[in-house]
């Protein structure tokens, strides 16, 4: 199963993703698309940007690394 939570930061949709793995560890995703673009320009995907032991540490790891991301580069 996976959970998944979305955001709005900057112009962004931020759609923090969690999914349990086999070892009972959970990775974080991530799913960033500009709210006002329709193109595909403008859809950024993040597998496996690292691993957790909880689904709530996989996804406010996800969240933080998006407003990383779309400060610096966004």
């Amino acid at each position: 199963m996976q959970n998944i939570q979305i955001q709005h930061y900057n112009g962004y949709a931020v759609q923090s993703s969690a999914h349990r793995l086999p070892d009972g560890s959970f990775s974080s995703n991530l799913l960033l698309e500009l709210i006002d673009g329709e193109r595909a320009e403008g859809r950024y995907s993040f597998y496996s940007l690292d691993y957790f032991k909880s689904e709530e540490q996989a996804l406010q790891h996800s969240a933080q690394w998006a407003r990383i991301w779309v400060d610096t580069r966004g």
